[in-house]
């Protein structure tokens, strides 16, 4: 039986990503100064616009336009002429944080309610499903070609698209593959096409052993072209791209988002732990296959729920799973700071290409 699955990713010049960038650098400016600053920080990006709102708990001195202008320009929109750059408007509606959430945080308890999952398959070395570590790898590489200046055509901006077939819930093929990628005037379509194959697609593919489609199956900018990148073309927000940021759509997620949050807020270390706890539980051969779940309550320190799922592959019993779910972390909010050691100045690695996979976040360690 084949069956297929498709995720997409998108680079750290993505309207959405520079958002989370910038929420994430004003955080780690913070927690640089102020381990315990406490913060939900939301940027919004638009036509020559930059602008904060949310909330912020913190004894550190932050320039924020200073750090907002700076990841813009880091981030490749240093031309005005685009719309979008690191001099376009700026404007800070940051306001202090409720006391009434900061009651419930100072006792150690979650910042917020909601749900959150985490999961691991052993489909690719990060133990992530093969669409998402694909489209990840893909929007990395388009990144990283324009940043060396390999294709000196690109511009900032671009998403990856990847549909993996399954045999007997096995991938085996790459069946589609989109990108689009923003490039100058002069580069005409089918040299974007010839180089981004040459230099982006094929170096991926050959990381993980899998051949290019058929060429009627890969997409390459499917409006023809692409010049304008950014807000200037479609606005951006900090934590629209949930399911980029997680598995690709390939397993549940939690209803928050996680960048500009800081691990008081469960939305993000909660579902860090319970990836923490899924990859483990994978990576010592318990199962082939893991999602864990946890649920707050806003100022409680203890999850109301949590649950481990291995859809049938489980190689121990369910005794045996939850025992080592309870030694391998503490899931109470402070259980799960002091183990993965959250209050850290470390989030700005997580903005762009998912918050998991990357080996060197606490959250991604195996024990």
């Amino acid at each position: 039986m084949t069956t297929f699955f498709t995720s997409e990713s998108v680079c750290a010049g993505h309207p959405d990503k520079i958002c989370d960038a910038i929420s994430d650098a004003i955080l780690d400016a913070a927690l640089t100064q102020d381990s315990h600053s406490r913060a939900g920080i939301e940027t919004v990006a638009g036509a020559n616009k930059i602008a904060l709102f949310g909330e912020i708990k913190t004894t550190a001195d932050i320039n924020y336009e200073k750090i907002a202008r700076e990841t813009v320009a880091r981030l490749g929109y240093t031309v005005p002429a685009w719309g979008f750059s690191g001099e376009s408007e700026f404007s800070n509606d940051l306001h202090q944080q409720s006391p009434e959430i900061a009651i419930g945080v100072d006792q150690d308890g979650a910042g917020d309610q909601g749900m959150m999952f985490g999961y691991a398959i052993n489909e690719t070395p990060e133990l992530l499903p093969l669409p998402i570590a694909l489209a990840h790898s893909l929007t990395k590489r388009i990144d990283e070609a324009r940043e060396s200046g390999e294709l000196e055509w690109l511009r900032p901006d671009g998403k990856a698209q990847v549909t993996v077939a399954y045999e007997e819930g096995k991938p085996v093929a790459v069946a589609k593959l989109v990108l689009a990628v923003a490039h100058d005037e002069q580069t005409p379509a089918e040299r974007v096409r010839q180089d981004a194959l040459a230099v982006i697609v094929k170096p991926v593919l050959d990381v993980y052993k899998l051949r290019l489609p058929a060429n009627e199956d890969i997409v390459i900018n499917g409006t023809g072209l692409w010049h304008i990148p950014g807000p200037e073309s479609d606005a951006g927000l900090t934590g629209r791209k949930i399911v980029v940021d997680t598995y690709g759509g390939y397993a549940r997620v939690g209803g928050g988002a996680f960048s500009g949050k800081d691990p008081s807020k469960v939305d993000r270390s909660g579902a860090y732990a319970a990836r923490y706890i899924a990859k483990n539980i994978v990576a010592k051969g318990y199962a082939t296959k893991c999602e864990v779940g946890l649920a707050y309550v806003i100022g409680q320190p203890l999850p109301l729920m949590q649950t481990i799922d291995t859809f049938g592959t489980a190689t121990v019993t369910e005794t045996e799973l939850y025992a080592y779910k309870d030694k391998l972390i503490d899931t109470s909010v402070k259980g799960i700071i002091e183990a993965l050691d959250l209050r850290r100045p470390i989030y700005s690695q997580t903005s762009a290409y998912g918050h998991f996979g990357k080996t060197e976040l606490p959250w991604e360690q195996l024990q």
